[in-house]
């Protein structure tokens, strides 16, 4: 007798499938946010110097105590206050760990979780996991922007938690200090938890800054954040991400976390410690390096970009996306995304498209509905722009291509079909 699914929605990624599709017919791979390029050789060399050095063994449940101080110091220069590196952070696999840990923490049967569509996938699986429903309010596209009435309306006397994301993944937009001031007064009136994914906390462009629940002393105290120096480092498959909070849900997430994974490598930790300590500035300067690539790849799609501009485009492209020929740029506030309308070539179904640029043009790219439980009508994919220059041109020539012929064939798209 099979078992009976905790997930029975669930199956293979559309990552997954995208990126082995990719592999399998030689295509660019611009669906799966990974980068394709080398990272520091430093971090590596410091990482093996760690287990030269005999650090093979278990490290404490919460994390290397020379990481999370590391961390504390780091938090205290981005954001107001001081951080207890022994009883607010905790060191964990990946910020998609610190999103479970800290979900199976704080909700339960028959709570309810308010996430926002386009979602990143981890979270209403282990909303369900944790045996709480999970309560989908949609953002619009293509600003992906909150709706503050339309969230308190969806919150209930079940409510307990509300997960938020900035920079966002896949929307590409970012919170505001007006967003955070609303946050604060739906978790006040409600005594709701706070989960606030920022792994892309550093990657902003056109002069914006990250508003982050650190930030703001009342959500603060309710809320657990999470980050990740996958992204930070350029070395998503490290798998190593953090959790902040206060003492009390802290002491919480890390119940889950004990049993859940216990600890992580200890070289990893040391070696990434050793390398924060002899470069403190990292992470400050990729806003500057994705804005470049963001706006290479813009221009390789034929808008009248100037490269290396982003802080001078903010007041037009910035704020209303460009158009090229053949496709429309909605845009990218921050994160390591573009988003990509294919709408004035055709009205076929995101997922069909994307399979169409995969298969004619040799392009992969991501959905966006797939973000969505109930997705609206939109002709919209996300692009990694965490690639290589050559990569990202390579990519952005093929689109061209593809657009070009779709121009002198309007008909190779049907008009409603995907082949």
């Amino acid at each position: 007798m099979s078992p009976t699914s905790k997930l029975p929605r669930v199956g293979t990624t559309i990552f997954t499938v995208m990126s082995r599709r990719a592999q399998e017919l030689g295509a660019i791979n611009l669906g799966q946010g990974f980068p394709d390029y080398e990272i520091d050789p430093r971090l590596p060399e410091l990482i093996y110097e760690g287990m030269r050095a005999g650090y093979n063994q278990y490290a404490p449940m919460p994390g290397l105590p020379e990481l999370r101080e590391i961390i504390a110091m780091r938090l205290a220069r981005r954001y107001p206050g001081s951080f207890d590196p022994e009883r607010e952070i905790t060191v964990t696999v990946g910020a998609t760990e610190a999103i479970y840990s800290a979900i199976q923490a704080l909700v339960g049967a028959g709570d309810e979780a308010v996430v926002f569509d386009p979602a990143y996938d981890s979270y209403e699986p282990a909303i369900e996991l944790a045996g709480a429903h999970c309560v989908h309010v949609p953002l619009q596209p293509p600003r992906f922007r909150y709706d503050w009435q339309r969230i308190a309306a969806a919150c209930t006397p079940r409510t307990r938690l509300i997960i938020v994301n900035s920079p966002h993944n896949p929307g590409c937009s970012c919170m505001s200090a007006e967003d955070l001031a609303a946050l604060a007064q739906l978790a006040r009136s409600r005594d709701l938890r706070v989960i606030s994914d920022e792994v892309y906390e550093y990657i902003l462009f056109d002069g914006r800054r990250h508003h982050s629940v650190l930030s703001q002393p009342e959500l603060r105290e309710c809320s657990v954040a999470v980050y990740s120096f996958g992204k930070t480092l350029h070395a998503t498959g490290l798998r190593v991400g953090y959790a902040v909070a206060p003492p009390a849900l802290t002491t919480e997430l890390r119940k889950v976390h004990q049993f859940n994974t216990f600890t992580i490598s200890t070289a990893l930790q040391w070696g990434i410690a050793r390398y924060l300590a002899e470069r403190p500035a990292t992470g400050e300067d990729l806003g500057a390096f994705f804005v470049a690539k963001r706006d290479r790849f813009i221009a390789a799609l034929g808008a009248d970009v100037p490269r290396g501009a982003g802080a001078a485009r903010g007041a037009d492209a910035g704020r209303d996306g460009v158009s090229t020929a053949g496709w429309s740029l909605p845009p990218s506030e921050g994160s390591f995304f573009q988003l990509i309308d294919y709408g004035a070539m055709s009205q076929a179904p995101d997922i069909e498209f994307a399979d169409e640029l995969l298969s004619r043009a040799g392009v992969a790219l991501i959905p966006v509905s797939v973000f969505y439980r109930e997705p609206p009508r939109m002709t919209l994919l996300r692009a990694c722009i965490a690639k290589r220059d050559e990569t990202l041109d390579a990519g952005a020539a093929r689109l061209m291509q593809y657009a070009g012929g779709m121009r002198r064939a309007p008909a190779a798209v049907g008009a409603g079909g995907g082949s």
